[in-house]
C-alpha cells in the first residue's frame, strides 16, 4: 500500500481516505491513544497473550490503576483491545488484543526492539547534546 505524505500547501493526501496529518481527521485520535506511552506498552505488553489487569499493570511497570483503566478503554473502543469480563465470584476480566491490535503491536514492538537495540547510540548522542549546551550555555 502506498501512502503519501500531505502535500505542504494543500495539506491534503490524494491516496488515502483519512489524512492524520489534518487537525480532524479520526485517525490522528487512534494514532495518538497507540503511540502515547502508556497506549504503546500496553499494546507491547498484551502482545504477549491475555492479561488481567493487575497481571498487565505489573508489566506495565509505572502506570497507575487510573492510566492503565483509562488506556484500555480507549484501545478498545478503537477496537484494538477486547474485554472478557466473566460473572464469576470475584468477577474476572481478561483483556487481549483483537487482531487489529495484535497487527498495531507487531509494528510497535518492531520499533521498540530497534530502539532498544540502538540506545547506545542515543545515549552518547544526548551525551554530546548536552556537552555542546553546557559549552554554550558557559
Amino acid at each position: 500500500m502506498e501512502i503519501t505524505v500531505p502535500a505542504a500547501e494543500s495539506g491534503e493526501c490524494q491516496d488515502l481516505a483519512y489524512n492524520v496529518f489534518a487537525r480532524s481527521c479520526p485517525s490522528r485520535g487512534t494514532l495518538e491513544h497507540v503511540t502515547g506511552r502508556w497506549g504503546s506498552l500496553t499494546l507491547g505488553a498484551l502482545h504477549g497473550g491475555t492479561c488481567r489487569f493487575n497481571e498487565l499493570r505489573r508489566r506495565v511497570d509505572g502506570v497507575s490503576e487510573k492510566m492503565l483503566s483509562q488506556t484500555l478503554h480507549a484501545l478498545e473502543r478503537d477496537g484494538l483491545v477486547h474485554r472478557d469480563a466473566r460473572p464469576t465470584n470475584p468477577p474476572r476480566v481478561d483483556y487481549t488484543l483483537t487482531p487489529l491490535g495484535h497487527e498495531v503491536a507487531e509494528r510497535l514492538l518492531t520499533l521498540i526492539h530497534f530502539l532498544e537495540g540502538r540506545m547506545d547510540d542515543v545515549l552518547e548522542a544526548r551525551e554530546r547534546y548536552d556537552e555542546t549546551r553546557e559549552a554554550r550555555e558557559s
